[in-house]
């Protein structure tokens, strides 16, 4: 059975894959497609952190989605403490997310 996940995957999958006793192919992407597999990544492995069943899925996963952010960050040449000062801005100004507030409804 052949599947074609057509997906960025970790640097050693492949070696993995056939480690397993399977076959893969892999392509290198310009940097260009890179950026977009990567902004895709994100969004799955944040559905991945939505979807964790556990506190140790949920770690996991965790883990896997700060790799992409991080990597992302890299390959934008976008340095970590500017991100960080960028979301204690945030906070400051829109607050963060411990009073659980659930926002029901907004009238005009």
């Amino acid at each position: 059975m052949r599947e074609e996940p057509q997906k960025l995957v970790r640097d050693r999958i492949p070696e993995i894959i056939r480690k397993a006793g399977k076959a893969c192919a892999v392509e290198r992407l310009d940097d260009v497609d890179y950026r977009r597999a990567l902004r895709e990544k994100l969004i799955e492995e944040a559905r991945e952190v939505a979807e964790a069943k556990n506190e140790a899925e949920l770690v996991a996963e965790l883990a896997d989605l700060s790799e992409v952010i991080d990597t992302l960050m890299e390959t934008y040449g976008i340095d970590r403490s500017i991100v960080f000062a960028k979301q204690e801005q945030r906070s400051l100004d829109r607050g963060r997310f411990r009073q659980r507030l659930k926002l029901l409804w907004i009238e005009s």
